[in-house]
């Protein structure tokens, strides 16, 4: 696989039975996501765009197809492979945050590290510093349910970072937040991506969040149809 290329996905179907019938939700996607950029998934709601970016990531696995992920086709590996594979390449941000609501700001992002074995010391400097570049610095012992919804977000994205991962998935992010929140988000989605040379794939309904990303793919009939960002609409 090109080197430039972080993750392919080559004839990617996934179906669901429902009602007694078939319901085919991809039917063979392809695409490409290239280092450093911010690809946007787009669609009506319910045309898979959940669906494939669990299987771009290993959380759910296709009829057919295949997903490479540097170098590696994820679905060749056994589930524990694959289970330590996602924690050590990549994050993921959810549209509800998923974060351990027991545990404060610093310790959601050590979490990650501490599962993959990283020394709890230096895990706990790793996560004081992403804090403090996600804008969190006054939150370090704030639990998630102290945070505003921004705020948990962007926990999620500095838990995402934990493990310097290749790739971050994010579906639907901005989905729970005001104008104002989201553009935060985004800014500092941006911002990662040009500082840190970090690679983002994103589903979202939102055009005007489509419109910032690099690259666009709009999720129409079960296929994945490529789009320069100025063209939505």
């Amino acid at each position: 696989m090109d080197e430039r290329i972080v993750l392919k996905a080559i004839g990617i179907s996934k179906s669901f039975a429902t009602g007694g019938k078939k319901l085919e939700v991809l039917k063979g996607i392809e695409l490409e996501i290239p280092k450093g950029t911010l690809t946007a998934i787009t669609g009506a709601s319910g045309v898979g765009k959940s669906t494939l970016l669990h299987i771009l990531g290993g959380l759910d696995s296709p009829d057919s197809g295949e997903v490479q992920l540097d170098s590696t086709n994820i679905f060749s590996l056994s589930d524990t492979e694959l289970s330590d594979f996602r924690n050590r390449t990549l994050g993921f941000v959810f549209q509800f945050h998923h974060l351990l609501t027991e545990f404060d700001a610093l310790e959601n992002v050590m979490m990650p590290q501490l599962i993959a074995g990283q020394d709890k010391s230096k895990s706990k400097g790793k996560a004081y510093h992403i804090l403090e570049e996600v804008g969190l610095k006054e939150r370090f012992h704030h639990r998630p349910s102290e945070l505003s919804g921004g705020e948990q977000q962007r926990l999620a994205v500095a838990r995402a970072l934990a493990n310097d991962p290749k790739l971050v998935i994010a579906d639907e992010p901005t989905g729970n937040l005001d104008r104002r929140s989201s553009q935060e988000l985004m800014d500092l989605v941006m911002f990662l991506k040009r500082e840190k040379d970090l690679t983002f794939v994103l589903a979202t309904h939102n055009l005007e969040i489509a419109r910032k990303a690099d690259y666009v793919y709009e999720i129409r009939d079960g296929k994945a149809f490529s789009k320069a960002p100025e063209e939505l609409n």
